[in-house]
C-alpha cells in the first residue's frame, strides 16, 4: 500500500473559526508545486479534512492531476485528531494508493506512528510538505518513508 501525507498550503492567519482558514496564493502556489510528486500516479482514493484549506487544497489537487474520483470529507482528519484513529478508520480503504489532505499535528504524527510504531518522533511537515509510505500493511511502524517533499518559498 502507498500512502500520500499532504499538509495544506499555507493559510490565512485571521478567520472566524480556524476550520475557516482558507488557502493563500502563496499557500496555492505551495500546493500546486506540491502536486508535481503525484503526476502519474494513480490514486484510488483522496480523503481530506472538513477545513476549509485542506478542502481547498484536495481540490488543487484534483484539478492539477486531472482526478476524476471523489474528494471524499471525513471529520477524523481535523488538526487534533488521534493518529491512533486514522489508523482505525483507514481499515475500511482498500490497497492501492492513498492520498490524505490534513493538518499539522496530525500529519506529522500520523507519518511518525506509521515509521517509527510511536508518535515520539513526528515528521515535520510544512505548508504543503508531501511525505510518500509504502508498505504491506498499513500498520503502526511498518510503513517505509520513500519521500519527503517540502515546497520551496519564493
Amino acid at each position: 500500500m502507498r500512502l500520500w501525507l499532504l499538509r495544506h498550503g499555507e493559510a490565512e492567519v485571521q478567520a472566524r473559526s480556524d476550520a475557516e482558514r482558507a488557502l493563500t496564493a502563496q499557500g496555492c502556489q505551495e500546493v500546486r508545486q506540491a502536486t508535481v510528486q503525484l503526476q502519474g500516479r494513480a490514486l484510488g482514493t483522496i480523503l481530506a479534512s472538513p477545513y476549509v484549506r485542506a478542502q481547498q487544497t484536495a481540490a488543487l489537487v484534483r484539478d492539477v492531476l486531472g482526478y476524476t474520483g471523489a474528494i471524499h470529507t471525513v471529520p477524523w482528519l481535523t488538526p487534533d485528531s488521534d493518529p491512533r484513529e486514522v489508523l482505525r478508520q483507514l481499515d475500511r480503504y482498500d490497497d492501492g494508493e492513498l492520498l490524505l489532505v490534513s493538518h499539522q499535528p496530525l500529519v506529522g504524527a500520523l507519518a511518525g506512528l506509521l515509521i517509527h510504531g510511536h508518535r515520539q518522533q513526528a515528521l515535520p511537515m510544512h505548508t504543503a510538505s508531501l511525505a510518500e509510505l509504502d508498505g504491506e500493511v498499513l500498520a503502526a511502524g511498518l510503513m517505509d518513508l520513500r519521500a519527503l517533499v517540502h515546497p520551496q518559498h519564493a
